[in-house]
């Protein structure tokens, strides 16, 4: 079996190269000199661009996104960027190399089938309306369904762009929400869940399923809010045969097709109720804290601060402030640090 030792996480400026990789992308252009090849290679730490130029370049005609390849070249940086410049890249098979897909594909810490276990959890102590917590369950336990669902990733590439990553996003979002009712009990607990555990489900028809993070035919024609409906559509008319309100029902898939909040966002509605608000700022929140948080964590070691590099998702660079000293972390004296804010006497 072939042990990977080098990761992208790994790479700096100077250092030589020789190792296997899955390629993200793989394209090839035409400048003056001949052609070249622009690449992405990925594994479970991250992705790092890679150019191969001319003359190289010209005996390389087999690369596709998907491929296992061997590179050997050096890591050098391009706009303060790290990117490895490759003298050779030769497509291998995962099968005769041994080669142990979780060392290529990032994942989720936490192992998805716990995390949907917490999603159902959640669903039960939460809906009480039959119908509604029926057609949650129903969906979520669908052999089908799940087989999608568990390894998807949340996106292509701004936040929770890993296997498991839908999950770990639904999961959270659906978390906020009940946080939300909690603050705002006039919220309609029930339906808000429903739509928060529904709200991403087309991206596991939207995404690739495989390696590779792309989109599908369908996923770039239909998008995934579209996808999630037309996923759920039979199960909620059997709901609905079962006693659940045609307007409950009409809520419920308002508050999914207006979770991006603005048509320019690709929203197909905008909010018009309590819930759908509710709703699109928890999926807002979590997807922006996520992307911060990738961002920061991988360019500052822990307990440092420091600056991201540029976020283009979010326009700005991002930065890790120092935390707030804890006293009950640090075993402190809570009447001492009262007696530390009385003013000092004249």
């Amino acid at each position: 079996m072939t042990q990977k030792s080098t990761f992208v996480r790994d790479l700096t400026p100077g250092q030589n190269v020789d190792e296997i990789f899955l390629l993200a992308s793989a394209q090839q252009g035409q400048a003056k000199n001949g052609p070249f090849w622009s690449l992405t290679l990925a594994d479970r730490s991250g992705e790092i661009p890679t150019k191969i130029f001319s003359p190289q370049a010209q005996a390389i005609t087999n690369l596709a996104a998907g491929q296992f390849v061997r590179i050997r070249g050096m890591v050098g940086t391009y706009r303060d960027q790290p990117q490895v410049v490759a003298d050779a890249a030769t497509v291998v098979e995962p099968s005769a190399n041994g080669l142990q897909l979780a060392d290529f594909v990032p994942a989720s810490e936490r192992d998805p089938e716990d995390m949907l276990a917490d999603l159902e959890k959640l669903c039960k102590e939460n809906i009480r309306h039959k119908p509604l917590r029926v057609l949650v369950r129903t969906v979520l336990t669908n052999k089908q369904i799940k087989a999608r669902i568990m390894p998807a990733p949340g996106a292509i590439s701004i936040h929770h762009a890993y296997a498991g990553g839908l999950v770990e996003h639904t999961l959270s979002v659906c978390r906020l929400c009940m946080s939300f009712c909690d603050l705002y009990p006039e919220l309609d607990r029930q339906v808000l869940l429903a739509a928060a555990v529904f709200h991403d489900l087309g991206k596991a028809w939207e995404y690739a399923q495989g390696p590779v993070r792309e989109h599908t035919d369908e996923g770039r024609l239909l998008g995934h809010i579209q996808l999630g409906l037309n996923v759920i559509e039979p199960f909620l008319a059997t709901a609905m045969e079962k006693g659940l309100e045609p307007e409950v029902a009409m809520h419920l898939k308002h508050i999914i097709v207006s979770h991006h909040g603005e048509l320019e966002f690709g929203s197909p509605k905008r909010p018009k109720t309590p819930e759908a608000f509710a709703l699109h700022f928890a999926d807002n929140l979590d997807a922006k804290l996520k992307t911060v948080a990738e961002a920061v964590e991988p360019a500052v070691p822990e307990d440092e601060t420091g600056w991201s590099p540029y976020v283009r998702s979010l326009g700005r660079f991002v930065y890790k402030p120092k935390r707030t000293p804890d006293p009950a972390a640090e075993n402190g004296d809570d009447k001492k640090d009262e007696q530390c804010l009385l003013p000092l006497k004249a």
